[in-house]
C-alpha cells in the first residue's frame, strides 16, 4: 500500500515571519488600531477591510487622474487615502484581535493587492498633470523592487520589513495627503516642471533606491555568513 504525498503547500510546516515595524507613527498607530478593532461590529471581517483598502487605493488613483479637471478631486483623494489606510492597516489587526489569523492567505492577498493598487496609484499620478509620467513610472519601479526585496527577505530570513528608515506606508499616505492639501490651496506650485509632486517624487525615487541598495547589501552579507562554505 502506497501513501500519496501531500502537495508541497499542504505538507510544508509554515513559520510566520517576524514583523519589523519601526516607523515614526508605528507605536501610536498600533494602539489606535487595536482600540478600533475591538469596537468593530462582528459582521465585519478582515476580508471586508482588505477589499475596502484595495478599492480605496484604486479610487485614489482615479482621483489623481481627474485632478487636472477639478482641484476638488485632490480633497476626495485625501478621504480615499484615509479609507485605504483604514482597510489596509486594520485588516490584520482585526484578525489578530479575534484570533482569526490566516498568515499565508493574508500575506499573499495583502501584498498582491498592494502591488496592483500601487500601479493604479502611480498611473493616476502620471495622468494627473501634477507629476511627470516618467517620475511616476520611476516611483512605481522603485516601489516594486523594494517590495520584492522585502518579500525575498521574508522567505530567506524570516523577517518581514514593514518600514524602512522610520518610514512606512502610513507615513507615505500622510505625505501624499499633505501634498494634496497644499496643491489644492496653492495650485500654481504644482503645474511647473519643478512642481511639488515632481520634486517629492524625485526625492522618493532617490530614497527608495538608497533603501534598496542598503537593505539588499545588508541581507546578502547576512545570508552569506549564515551559509558560509568552509
Amino acid at each position: 500500500m502506497t501513501t500519496q504525498a501531500l502537495p508541497y503547500s499542504e505538507s510544508r510546516e509554515f513559520h510566520q515571519a517576524t514583523r519589523l515595524h519601526a516607523s515614526i507613527l508605528a507605536v501610536a498607530e498600533k494602539r489606535l488600531l487595536i482600540r478600533m478593532a475591538r469596537r468593530i461590529p462582528a459582521w465585519i471581517n478582515p476580508d471586508h477591510l482588505t477589499a475596502l483598502g484595495f478599492v480605496a487605493q484604486l479610487m485614489t488613483g482615479l482621483s489623481y487622474a481627474f485632478a487636472g479637471r477639478s482641484r476638488w478631486w485632490l480633497i476626495a483623494g485625501v478621504g480615499l487615502l484615509a479609507m485605504n489606510w483604514l482597510g489596509d492597516s486594520l485588516d490584520g489587526t482585526l484578525a489578530r484581535v479575534r484570533n482569526q489569523q490566516r498568515p499565508r492567505y493574508g500575506f499573499y492577498v495583502d501584498h498582491i493587492l498592494d502591488s496592483l493598487g500601487a500601479v493604479a496609484l502611480m498611473a493616476g499620478l502620471g495622468l494627473s498633470g501634477l507629476m511627470s509620467p516618467m517620475i511616476a513610472a520611476g516611483l512605481l519601479v522603485a516601489f516594486l523592487l523594494l517590495s520584492i526585496q522585502s518579500y525575498l527577505a521574508t522567505h530567506t530570513l524570516g523577517e518581514f520589513q514593514m518600514s524602512f528608515w522610520s518610514l512606512g506606508p502610513t507615513e507615505l499616505r500622510v505625505l501624499l495627503a499633505a501634498g494634496n492639501v497644499v496643491v489644492f490651496l496653492r495650485p500654481e506650485i504644482a503645474h511647473r516642471h519643478y512642481g511639488l509632486f515632481n520634486i517629492g517624487g524625485a526625492i522618493g525615487i532617490a530614497g527608495m533606491w538608497g533603501m534598496l541598495f542598503f537593505f539588499t547589501g545588508r541581507n546578502i552579507v547576512r545570508l552569506y555568513k549564515l551559509e558560509r562554505i568552509s
